[in-house]
């Protein structure tokens, strides 16, 4: 092996002072090192050790404990600080009393927990940001009655012309009915749809004369295998009857089958058809329409929303369950400026509820209350809701018998025990009472 020794006392002998010299022993010193494969030359009592560490993650790390510090508890801090900690861990030259600690400080980090104090003031600091107000909507257009048909609706005006025809999907979140008086603007950027609906100002009732009478069976429930589904029932067990007597409606999933609808054994619809259609005695199939069919997962094309939404679901299914199954009510979610909405319909979603959003924060009292009286369930997340809104809400609940809670936060737990609380008929507001929630059996 070759030793190296005599060659670096020579060097040392041979280097003076000044920069230059300094400069080339260095060199020169550094290359006999590399001759000698590393330090495996060196004796055992005069080797020193030398440990190279990512420099990247002990920043990582130093900065995710910093956070974690601040704010307890936040994933996103503890995640990144586990991660450089392992990365650490599995460099080969960290002894072992270094290693000790790196896995010590592990369990700690898994250790750090969000306190009430942090809750609190987090929501404290959210509540004191300014919020963007959304922008209103100043255009005026021309004022048109609404005829409602099986599906969407025609738009007429004073000399009982069809102006406009609009599709169900344009009108649907509106709950429009025959009578509305609305404003609406042709549309230039949608070849798509004929007019657009600003605002509804107004309702006048109409004549038999007018408008055909209309029946509906809401959420209602497809059962059986491709090929062979029927509706006989809504999702509250209700049978589907005409004129008086149950009826088994056969589907043709065939008709209702594109990239955004699908039509399988569990999906829920609303259903319409014109009370004098004289299909309905001998064939109701031909005389009866879907007009709704619920989402109750993202549309394959929205790529980025599912991820989002698929990320919800899996958070959600590692936490443990409550004792709870909606059976496909309709449940509201009242929040401002839709946030944490996809958190918050994954909750409904996982519990077999329809999540249906309430805009009831930008809306006025007539608004809120066609919003709220279709509802089984509604849910206030009251960490930004405005006090005549939350009044609103639970006014409206009241006198349509839905079932109603409040969540005082937007956090996962609250707003679970909160939809608890509405299903199982308990106090609306958690407060400083002891409330049993029960765990679903594994």
């Amino acid at each position: 092996m070759f030793d190296y020794r005599n060659n670096i006392k020579r060097i040392l002998n041979q280097t003076t002072g000044d920069e230059k010299s300094l400069r080339n022993g260095l060199a020169a010193i550094k290359l006999i090192l590399g001759m000698t494969d590393g330090d495996q030359a060196i004796p055992k009592e005069k080797r020193k050790s030398s440990i190279e560490l990512d420099l990247n993650q002990v920043n990582m790390l130093l900065t995710s404990l910093t956070k974690l510090i601040r704010t307890p508890g936040d994933v996103q801090a503890k995640n990144t600080a586990l991660s450089a900690i392992q990365k650490l861990t599995m460099t080969p030259q960290v002894d072992q009393k270094f290693r000790d600690n790196l896995i010590d400080l592990k369990k700690n980090v898994n250790l750090s927990k969000t306190s009430n104090e942090q809750v609190n003031q987090k929501i404290f600091e959210q509540a004191l940001e300014k919020k963007e107000k959304p922008k209103k909507d100043y255009r005026k257009g021309k004022r048109y009655t609404v005829v409602r048909l099986l599906s969407g609706c025609d738009l007429v005006d004073d000399g009982n012309r069809i102006v406009y025809t609009m599709k169900e999907s344009q009108i649907h979140s509106l709950n429009l009915k025959s009578g509305d008086i609305v404003e609406a603007l042709p549309e230039e950027n949608n070849p798509h749809y004929e007019a657009e609906i600003l605002r509804i100002v107004g309702f006048r009732k109409l004549s038999k004369m007018e408008v055909d009478t209309i029946s509906t069976f809401k959420y209602a429930v497809v059962q059986g295998r491709p090929g062979h589904l029927s509706i006989s029932r809504n999702a509250q067990g209700q049978k589907l009857r005409i004129r008086g007597k149950a009826v088994l409606l056969p589907i043709d999933s065939s008709k209702y089958w594109d990239d955004n609808i699908q039509l399988v054994d569990g999906s829920i619809v609303d259903l319409a058809w014109y009370d004098g259609d004289v299909r309905l005695k001998k064939s109701p199939a031909d005389a009866i329409q879907i007009r709704w069919v619920y989402q109750l997962e993202q549309p394959q094309s929205a790529t980025h929303v599912k991820k989002k939404k698929d990320k919800v679901e899996t958070q959600a299914t590692e936490l443990p369950k409550l004792a709870l199954d909606l059976h496909y009510q309709r449940v509201g979610i009242a929040v401002g400026d839709n946030q944490n909405e996809a958190l918050l319909e994954g909750i409904v979603t996982r519990y077999n509820g329809i999540p249906i959003p309430v805009d009831a924060f930008q809306g006025k009292k007539k608004v809120i209350e066609n919003q709220i009286k279709d509802l089984d369930l509604v849910i206030l997340v009251t960490a930004f809701a405005a006090h005549d809104s939350a009044w609103n809400i639970s006014e409206f609940a009241s006198k349509y018998n839905v079932k109603f809670a409040v969540s005082s936060s937007k956090g996962y737990q609250s707003f679970e025990r909160a939809l608890y609380r509405a299903a199982k008929g308990l106090p609306a507001y958690e407060g400083n009472q002891t409330i049993q929630y029960e765990k679903a059996d594994n």
